[in-house]
């Protein structure tokens, strides 16, 4: 699958039935890792990519982001979701462009935050407001982009989180969204609440402190796609953080649970020939 017209369908279709596991590589090889794995489909991560750039998330520029989305669409066989922050932009019609950028960067899918550059959550009116701006992009351009509209409500620690995040995506489902996300909910209760109010839009899950959950469980709930977020790209960094602890301490330890560089070499040697 190569064409993005047909990733856009394959990725809308995943959406249809059952519950898919979207993993988030946070640079090309982790990318073309995980495909090889059998994802149907990958998702890029804000943070992984600020981390990766020397950045704390949410302070790449918009273009450097583009670009990033850009590379891991391009490199990937399989439809690449993005995660594209608040959009760069508060108002509803400077979300626009910026969308219509993301789309040209090859992606099936985006979403889109309530909350500002400085973690506060929008007017939930102005939230809806930048959905609906986002849905006229889409349509606009006619690529069937898959929108999926986020209520940070939990990650912003609102006093009533639950109670808050679904009158947000109630509304968000209602201005256009394809998907729902809220990321950092845990609880089964919770989770199949969420479900519950926007069906039979599709949701999506975080699946770092899930509490045992597994994707059996969550696709019993209703859940119909469950991403990583950074997790992945926290994986590598602490790998790199305690190695590197170790080496400035004089010590070598922590280099012996390194990866094998031949299994490393080997897998890209044999993904090369295949992508030529």
């Amino acid at each position: 699958m190569t064409g993005v017209n047909d990733k856009r369908r394959a990725f809308r279709a995943l959406h249809e039935r059952g519950c898919f596991v979207l993993p988030n590589p946070f640079d090309l090889g982790s990318a073309r890792w995980l495909q090889s794995l059998g994802f149907k489909a990958l998702a890029t991560t804000s943070s992984g990519a600020a981390w990766s750039y020397g950045y704390p998330d949410g302070a790449l520029s918009r273009d450097v982001m583009i670009e990033h989305i850009r590379e891991i669409a391009a490199v990937s066989d399989v439809p690449v979701s993005a995660d594209f922050l608040n959009g760069f932009a508060d108002e509803p019609e400077d979300l626009i462009p910026n969308i219509v950028l993301c789309i040209e960067a090859g992606v099936a899918g985006l979403s889109i935050e309530d909350m500002d550059a400085d973690r506060r959550l929008y007017d939930i009116d102005l939230a809806v407001e930048r959905i609906k701006a986002a849905r006229r992009a889409i349509d606009d351009d006619g690529t069937g982009v898959l929108l999926v509209a986020r209520s940070e409500a939990f990650l912003v620690g609102h006093p009533d989180p639950l109670r808050e995040a679904i009158a947000r995506i109630e509304r968000f489902a209602e201005a256009g969204a394809d998907c729902l996300y809220v990321p950092d909910v845990t609880r089964r209760e919770d989770i199949a609440a969420i479900v519950k109010a926007v069906a039979p839009k599709p949701v999506n899950v975080l699946a770092p402190n899930l509490g045992g959950l597994t994707v059996a469980d969550l696709a019993a709930l209703g859940v119909r796609r469950v991403s990583v977020g950074g997790a992945l790209a926290r994986m590598a960094w602490a790998g790199v953080m305690r190695a590197g602890k170790d080496l400035a301490a004089g010590r070598f330890d922590a280099l012996h649970d390194a990866a094998s560089g031949a299994e490393l070499n080997t897998f890209f040697a044999e993904d090369a020939d295949r992508r030529q």
